[in-house]
């Protein structure tokens, strides 16, 4: 497991972890903003009458409706991202990235009205009359090179099939892996409810509804979206409200230290601009998915005679995901003052590194050594060999650091006994394989169990971590589900509709697979799967930006025609 981490890290530091990356993907959110005259601003209002059905024609082809395509394409983002994926990028990043994450959401409402656009433009019916879209079909028309000579290489095509693939390993490193990972996960810390039963009910429970295709996930989503939407709301500004004079103070945090990085306060070690940058902007992607080209699958089943429209609703889609709703999640961890205190936990065996020597939390000099150690300027000596461990307690003169925090208390125990004995060392790192060795004590925690823990700190008291724990089941089930349609059309753009059952069984043994599986490996999967989906979808973009404004242009004109008295 450690060597197959350490592979995606490699991966994740040269593709989605590096700057190029965050580069194309705010970059291409600027351009569109700048090109199309920011219109994430001008056609708000106009995409929340299109929601309503105002302007809804009778013979117009889909499956769903405008409410339900936004409906799924929210359970889509609206998942693990919000609850656990805003405490990782604060936890990793500091306040300073959660700002990074909202301009991530504002340039990603312009990105995401595009990529549905065009997708939902060229997409096409199966053999078995289904609606089956999503950028692969933009890519396969309209990607092509045509030569002088008439001569055309399918270029497009390739592409096309290359997203596709994309999709079908992110239905599982973004919408299978990670989502019960975290819900079995909260499930456990807050009800002590063992990780594979929560697998395998669920697992049985996703299987009864992905068969019945779009049309049945449909109305289970636009059912869920709702009520987990207000009931997390609402639990969010209770714990706020009750933190009342620690909003401003959270608020300027956000933005006081956006171009110098967050300094060691508490358990908290530091970070640096270029990390509360990066982790913002990812986690942002990783929250909205805006570019990333999974959303345009589920509108493309929308009932819409004219593309732009579709592309309009899916405007809302950032807003409610990421401004809303991440923002909410983010203003709950800085109030209540849980991101930066250590607390007690059970560590991550891929989150624990031992350090050569003793650090103390409360020197300077080691804190700036560590800050630095953790946000990859320097390196300080990593333990090797054999690791003394009496009753619990590890006797060697060293320390460890778990959750990039330096921990305190750390305890070994065996099958819930304390451990007696050696634990082998590589580089810092526990080579050990028993899954009955623990360590606990007392560091930074991340993920969903900051948020339940942040949640209780309010009058709601301990019920709190029960509305996170709640939350995160509706929210990342439904992530589930709706990533369980992406992927199917994938496969039926691939190989055609007749391989996609195979597909969902196998998407249901992963959901199952992953609900008692390492936490950070599922994380740093999903990230380069966002990445291998983002990268060609982007790319695409940008080469048909003036197919996009005509289109808008076309739309306008055939708008005003049909409704002369209505505006935008």
């Amino acid at each position: 497991m450690q060597g197959l981490n350490d592979f995606f890290n490699l991966l994740h530091q040269y593709i989605s972890g590096h700057h190029w990356f965050v580069f194309l993907l705010l970059g291409t959110g600027i351009f569109f903003t700048l090109y199309l005259g920011f219109p994430q601003i001008r056609y708000f209002r106009h995409a929340l009458r299109i929601v309503r059905g105002k302007y809804d024609k009778k013979g117009d082809k889909g499956d769903t409706s405008h409410f339900q395509a936004l409906a799924t394409a929210l359970s889509g983002t609206v998942g693990t991202g919000n609850i656990a994926g805003v405490a990782l990028a604060v936890h990793l990043g500091g306040p300073a990235a959660l700002f990074w994450m909202l301009v991530t959401a504002f340039l990603g409402m312009c990105t995401k009205f595009v990529e549905v656009t065009l997708s939902h433009k060229y997409r096409d019916f199966d053999e078995k009359g289904m609606v089956t879209g999503g950028p692969m079909y933009y890519m396969k028309k309209r990607l092509n090179i045509t030569f002088k000579n008439g001569k055309q290489l399918k270029t497009g095509y390739w592409l096309g099939g290359f997203f596709a693939m994309a999709t079908i390993l992110s239905s599982f490193g973004t919408g299978s892996l990670p989502q019960i990972n975290s819900i079995s996960n909260s499930l456990f810390a807050t009800f002590g409810i063992n990780h594979m039963v929560t697998g395998a009910i669920l697992s049985l429970l996703l299987a009864l509804i992905i068969i019945g295709g779009i049309k049945r996930i449909a109305k289970v989503t636009a059912t869920l979206v709702p009520f987990m939407a207000v009931v997390y709301f609402l639990g969010a500004i209770a714990v706020i409200l009750f933190n009342y004079q620690q909003i401003i103070p959270s608020f300027l945090s956000i933005f006081s230290d956006l171009f110098t990085g967050t300094a060691a306060v508490g358990g908290f070690l530091g970070a640096g601009f270029a990390f509360a940058f990066n982790n913002g902007v990812n986690r942002g992607l990783f929250s909205n998915e805006a570019g990333q080209g999974s959303a345009p699958i589920a509108h493309a089943a929308a009932k819409a005679h004219e593309p732009v429209s579709e592309g309009m609703v899916a405007i809302l889609e950032p807003f409610i995901d990421t401004i809303i709703i991440c923002f909410l999640t983010g203003l709950v961890l800085l109030s209540s003052g849980v991101w930066n205190e250590k607390l007690p936990n059970q560590f991550q065996k891929t989150d624990i590194e031992v350090l050569a020597r003793s650090y103390d939390n409360g020197s300077a000099a080691d804190v700036t050594l560590l800050e630095g150690h953790l946000n990859n300027r320097s390196r300080v000596a990593l333990f090797n060999g054999k690791l003394k461990v009496e009753e619990g307690v590890i006797t060697e003169p060293v320390s460890v650091l778990h959750a990039r925090s330096l921990a305190e208390d750390v305890t070994v125990a065996k099958n819930n006994v304390p451990y007696n004995g050696t634990l082998m060392v590589k580089e810092g790192k526990v080579t050990q394989t028993e899954s009955d060795i623990t360590f606990s004590g007392n560091s930074l925690v991340h993920s969903a169990p900051l948020t339940a823990i942040a949640f209780t700190r309010s009058f709601l008291g301990d019920f709190g971590k029960y509305i996170v724990a709640i939350g995160l089941l509706l929210f990342a089930f439904s992530t589930a589900i709706a990533w369980s349609y992406y992927g199917d059309r994938a496969v039926t753009y691939l190989v055609g509709a007749r391989h996609v059952m195979l597909y969902r069984i196998l998407f249901v043994a992963g959901f199952f697979m992953a609900s008692f599986t390492d936490t950070t490996i599922i994380w740093n999967l999903s990230l380069l799967t966002v990445a291998f989906m983002a990268i060609p979808n982007l790319i695409g973009l940008l080469l048909l930006h003036r197919e996009v404004k005509s289109s808008i242009r076309d739309y306008w004109i055939g708008f005003r025609d049909e409704n002369p008295t209505k505006g935008r």
